[in-house]
C-alpha cells in the first residue's frame, strides 16, 4: 500500500501547474521543493526521541498549509488540523489534547491563542506571515528530497483530524499514511482525475472532506489544485470560471448558499464535470444541476473511515445510497442488538414503521477500518462495542437495501407517544419556497415527551407568511400527524466549521431567542407570534407539572 509521502515524491519531476492561489501559481515540481524545505525545517525542530512529533496547523486554506502537509508527510511528522472557529479554553483543549509540539499559524491565529494554555512554548509557535518564519524556511530552500528508505510507512500516523463536534466534544481521528493515500487514490482513480483537471478547494483543510476528496487526490493525480482561503458563495461562480474548475468538494449547506446568490444566464458556462460532497438536500442537488449543468455526487462517510455509501443508479431521491460491495452495514436496534426491519412506505411516501425501522447505522465489519481516536479510549470503546463500529447516526433501510439518514440520536423526537426522527421532517420543510436551510429539533413539552421546533433560514426572512406556511403543511401528504412544528423560528441556522448544521445552540435557546418566532398552540390551526407573555405562560406550565428541570438552563435562572 502506498503512503502520502510516496504520492508527494511521485510529483518531483512534474512541471505541470500543481497549485493556484489567488494570483500565484506553482508547478508540482516547485510544490515538492517547498515540501522538502518544510520537511527539513520541521525535522530540525523535532522533539526528543519518544515524544510525539505532532505539528498543529491553525491556518486558512493558504499555500503554506499544503507545503506543511506535504513536508510533514516526507519527514514523518503528524499534522493536527486545528479548527479556527474554536475559541478560548475549547481551542486550547484541542491543542493540548493532541500533544502538539509545534504550532504553525499566522498573526490572526496567534491572536486567538494569546493567553491560552496550549502547552506549546512560545518559541515553538511558528507564524507563517512573520519575517522569522520566512527566514527559517529560506535557510532550508534547496533541501534534497528524502530517500525512500527514510520515508514513513503505511502504518505511521499522518493526520489527527477533529470530528465536527456537532454531537459533543470533538474527537481527534487517527489517520495513517496508508489510509490517507488509499482514500486519495480511490477518489482520484474513481473520478478519472488527471493533469487536465482543476480541483477547487474552498472547504477548510483541517477537515477530512477537503483532504480526502480534494487536496490529496490532486497530489495523487497531478491535477491542478486551487485553494480559496475560505468558502464564499458570492465568489463561487467567478472562481470556477476564472480558474476553469472541473471539480469541487463541499460539505453541508454550501450548495444551498451558492443557490441563494442571484442567478446569471452565464452560470452554466463552465468546465465543471461534477461535484462531490455530503449532506446537501435532494432539492439543492437538483437545482444545482439545472442551474450550473453540473452533476452532484452525494456520498455518506464517517470521519473515522469505517462506513461509506454512495448513490448508485436507481437510488431513491432522498436515500444515502448503498455501501460498497463487501462492506457489512446494517441498521441496528442498540438495545436489542437486532437488525431493524426494513422501512415500509405508504403511497404518499410516508414512513409507516418509524418506531421499528429506525436504528443506528452500524458497520459490523468496520472495527478493522477504524484506526481509533487519539487519547480517548472511552470513545474508542463506545464506537466499537460488541465488536461492531457504531456510527452515531440514526437511519433506516428499505427493502431494496438503500439506506436513509434519520438524524443524530439527539434528533429523535417523541410527540404524544409517537417516536420519529428529525431528518424526514426537515426534508419536507425544505420544500417550502425560499428556504435556504432547515433545522428541526425537539424542545420539551410541559407535560410529557417533546414538541417539534423548526428554525427556517430563508432567502428573504421578511417574506415569511404564517398563513401560507400553515397551508403549505396541510398540502404535504407525507407529513406525519405529529410532525408539524409547534414553534417556527425565522433566523440563521448555525453551522459547525465544516458546514454542518449545529443544533445545540438552537436547542439550548429553544423559544427564548432574539429571532422572530411563531407558534401554533395546541388545538389551534393558525400560527401566531410567540410573545414574552406566551413564554412566561408556557414556562409556568412546566413548573406546575413538576417538569421545570427539563427547561434549558437559561430558562431556570
Amino acid at each position: 500500500m502506498p503512503t502520502v509521502a510516496e504520492l508527494v515524491l511521485a510529483r518531483r519531476h512534474d512541471a505541470h501547474v500543481g497549485l493556484r492561489f489567488e494570483d500565484e501559481s506553482w508547478t508540482w515540481q516547485e510544490v515538492t521543493a517547498e515540501a522538502a524545505a518544510r520537511a527539513e525545517m520541521l525535522s530540525s525542530l523535532r522533539p526528543a526521541a519518544g515524544e510525539p512529533f505532532h505539528v498543529g496547523v491553525l491556518l486558512e486554506n493558504v499555500p503554506e498549509y499544503l507545503f506543511v502537509l506535504a513536508g510533514a508527510a516526507l519527514c514523518g511528522a503528524t499534522v493536527v488540523g486545528i479548527n479556527p472557529t474554536r475559541r478560548g479554553d475549547e481551542l486550547a483543549r484541542d491543542v493540548r489534547h493532541t500533544d502538539c509540539w509545534l504550532l504553525v499559524t499566522d498573526a490572526k491565529g496567534a491572536e486567538l491563542l494569546a493567553d491560552l494554555d496550549t502547552g506549546v512554548a512560545p518559541h515553538r509557535m511558528l507564524l507563517v506571515d512573520s519575517p522569522p518564519y520566512r527566514s527559517l524556511v529560506a535557510r532550508h530552500h534547496g533541501a534534497p528530497l528524502p530517500p525512500p528508505p527514510s520515508l514513513p510507512t503505511e502504518r505511521d500516523l499522518y493526520l489527527l483530524l477533529f470530528t465536527s463536534g456537532s454531537t459533543g466534544a470533538p474527537k481527534a481521528v487517527r489517520t495513517s499514511h496508508g489510509r490517507a493515500a488509499a482514500a486519495a487514490l480511490a477518489m482520484a482513480q474513481g473520478s478519472g482525475f488527471g493533469p487536465d483537471d482543476v480541483l477547487y478547494c474552498a472547504m477548510p483543510m483541517f477537515h477530512g472532506n477537503a483532504l480526502h476528496s480534494c487536496v490529496v487526490p490532486a497530489v495523487a493525480s497531478g491535477a491542478t489544485l486551487v485553494l480559496r482561503r475560505r468558502f464564499s458563495a458570492s465568489a463561487f461562480v467567478a472562481d470556477i470560471r476564472r480558474y476553469c474548475v472541473t471539480y469541487f468538494n463541499y460539505v453541508g449547506r454550501a450548495l444551498a448558499y451558492v443557490l441563494a446568490t442571484p442567478p446569471s444566464p452565464e452560470d452554466a458556462d463552465n468546465r465543471l464535470r461534477f461535484a462531490f460532497g455530503t449532506e446537501a438536500s435532494p432539492a439543492d442537488i437538483s437545482a444545482f444541476r439545472r442551474r450550473f449543468g453540473c452533476p452532484v455526487v452525494e456520498g455518506y462517510g464517517s470521519s473515522e473511515g469505517a462506513i461509506s455509501m454512495t448513490r448508485v443508479p436507481g437510488t431513491p431521491r432522498t436515500a444515502l445510497g448503498k455501501p460498497p460491495p463487501g462492506m457489512d452495514v446494517a441498521v441496528i436496534d442498540p438495545d436489542t442488538l437486532r437488525e431493524c426491519p426494513p422501512a415500509r412506505f405508504g403511497p404518499d411516501g410516508r414512513l409507516h414503521n418509524a418506531d421499528e425501522a429506525i436504528g443506528e447505522i452500524v458497520a459490523r465489519d468496520g472495527v478493522a477500518r477504524f484506526e481509533g481516536y487519539y487519547g480517548n479510549d472511552e470513545a474508542d470503546r463506545l464506537r466499537t462495542r460488541h465488536g461492531w463500529f457504531w456510527s452515531g447516526d440514526l437511519g433506516y433501510r428499505d427493502e431494496e437495501g438503500f439506506f436513509y439518514f434519520a438524524g443524530r440520536p439527539t434528533d429523535w423526537l417523541r410527540v404524544d407517544g409517537e417516536n420519529f426522527a428529525a431528518a424526514p421532517v426537515e426534508r419536507i420543510l425544505a420544500r417550502l419556497p425560499g428556504v435556504v436551510t432547515v433545522a428541526v429539533y425537539p424542545v420539551p413539552d410541559p407535560r410529557t415527551g417533546d414538541q417539534v421546533m423548526a428554525t427556517l433560514e430563508l432567502a428573504d426572512p421578511a417574506a415569511f407568511d404564517p398563513r401560507a406556511f400553515a397551508a403549505f403543511l396541510e398540502e404535504q401528504p407525507d407529513l406525519g400527524t405529529k410532525w408539524a412544528p409547534r414553534f417556527v423560528r425565522i433566523g440563521h441556522v448555525p453551522l459547525t466549521a465544516t458546514g454542518k448544521v449545529d443544533k445545540r445552540p438552537l436547542r439550548e435557546e429553544a423559544w427564548r431567542c432574539a429571532d422572530r418566532l411563531w407558534w401554533r398552540p395546541a388545538g389551534e390551526a393558525a400560527y401566531r407570534p410567540f410573545t414574552q407573555t406566551d413564554a412566561a405562560a408556557v414556562e409556568a406550565q412546566f413548573a406546575a407539572a413538576g417538569r421545570r428541570v427539563l427547561l434549558p438552563v437559561t430558562m431556570r435562572r
